[in-house]
């Protein structure tokens, strides 16, 4: 017995330097989420400077396709369906907006982008489809954020088109973060040293041998492609770094009443940078029981606001003239965010519709599973072409 305790022992004490090893991979992943938003800033730049050299002057015309704003809300929906990141698909149209896209055309994609990333939830439901109320529930969970951001957009497309008061109120808020100058933004100008001398070399040593035009397209495409593949490698890192402490939070706030669950809502997906991956972290616990559905409904509305600080801080690594419009779109989409979480939520009947969605979409794919891939197919596909051939044929 006493050798049998000796030997467990021994064998126990290299365990306790384990939590020491454990906190350097921690500080490298760090270091390594900090390396990486620095290149999506400087991808954020290569976008913006890009497009400039390369369109010159007609950076307008070249998005004449997206001038209708029906045209513009599906661009938005297909690349982040097709992408499933929203905080990719956002960070690219901060850039674009760098570059000359005009605001108003913006607004649109950003609505878009709400809608596009909600397929990834339906997508985790189907894990439980074999398993009838446990598929009902979790299906119910995934498909009342996508009814939401259908909601809010069809309030507020519509409002914008006649009004433009997101717009104004972008462009408002922007100027006065940045002290009113509606040319430069100011007090955000210590990002561009930063992000500058990489942007400068591409375009100068490795690019310097090609047309503007071919030199400026490279850049763009550079530049999405890098935040494609940073904003997936950013999103892992958080993932293995946060996911535990975001469960904790999730676990002690949904339940807890509305304003604890969009709060929950928002800080981890802050956390995670990754709206759907805050909303699939609730699906599987709506399947199982754990939760109801109208309690993770504001936790889902949360995500919504969380995964706008990623825009934000893609904007503060534009400079020069069209620095204050990314900064501007980048307002709007948050204030876009906030105001549909008050106005639906806050109204009773809004803040139903789409609960009952989600509750009849789910007792209908209890009686055939076709149901679901009518469901992604027309959401996020087939409708968003119907609607951009629709308004080009009556001029919309």
């Amino acid at each position: 017995m006493t050798a049998t305790t000796t030997h467990t022992t021994q064998a126990a004490t290299p365990d306790k330097g384990l939590p020491q090893t454990s906190t350097g991979p921690g500080w490298i992943k760090w270091l390594q989420v900090a390396g990486l938003i620095y290149l999506l800033l400087v991808a954020v730049s290569l976008i913006g400077s890009g497009f400039k050299l390369s369109a010159g002057e007609q950076a307008k015309e070249l998005f004449a396709f997206a001038s209708n704003p029906v045209a513009g809300l599906v661009v938005g929906t297909l690349a982040t369906a097709l992408i499933q990141s929203s905080s990719t698909v956002t960070s690219i149209i901060v850039g674009l907006v760098a570059g000359g896209l005009p605001v108003s055309i913006a607004i649109p994609m950003v609505m878009g982008a709400n809608i596009g990333t909600t397929i990834t939830n339906t997508i985790v439901s189907l894990g439980h489809v074999r398993k009838g109320d446990e598929f009902r529930r979790a299906f119910a969970a995934a498909t009342v954020h996508d009814f939401f951001n259908l909601l809010s957009v069809a309030i507020f497309l519509p409002l914008e088109i006649m009004f433009g008061f997101l717009e104004k109120m972008g462009a408002s808020l922007a100027n006065l973060l940045v002290g009113g100058d509606p040319m430069d933004m100011g007090g955000l100008d210590f990002i561009k040293p930063i992000v500058k001398p990489p942007v400068k070399f591409l375009e100068s040593s490795v690019l310097g041998g090609l047309p503007d035009m071919a030199t400026g397209i490279a850049m763009a495409v550079l530049g999405i492609v890098t935040i494609f593949i940073v904003i997936t490698l950013i999103g892992k890192l958080l993932k293995s770094l946060m996911v535990g402490k975001a469960k904790d939070i999730l676990h002690s706030a949904v339940g807890r009443g509305p304003v604890s669950g969009i709060t929950s809502g928002t800080v981890i997906t802050v956390l995670v940078q990754s709206s759907s991956t805050t909303t699939s972290l609730i699906v599987p616990l709506a399947g199982s029981g754990v939760f109801s559905l109208r309690q993770i409904y504001p936790f889902t509305l949360g995500a919504n606001i969380g995964t706008c600080i990623t825009a934000l801080l893609a904007a503060t690594a534009v400079a020069g003239p069209n620095a204050i419009f990314a900064l501007q779109i980048a307002l709007i989409h948050l204030i876009y965010n906030f105001l549909g979480v008050v106005l639906i939520y806050g109204i009773p009947f809004l803040r139903d519709i789409p609960l009952w969605a989600a509750d009849k979409l789910a007792e209908a794919t209890m009686k055939s599973k076709l149901y679901v891939v009518g469901y992604v197919l027309i959401v996020f596909f087939i409708a968003p072409l119907v609607l951009i051939g629709g308004s080009n044929l009556l001029g919309v």
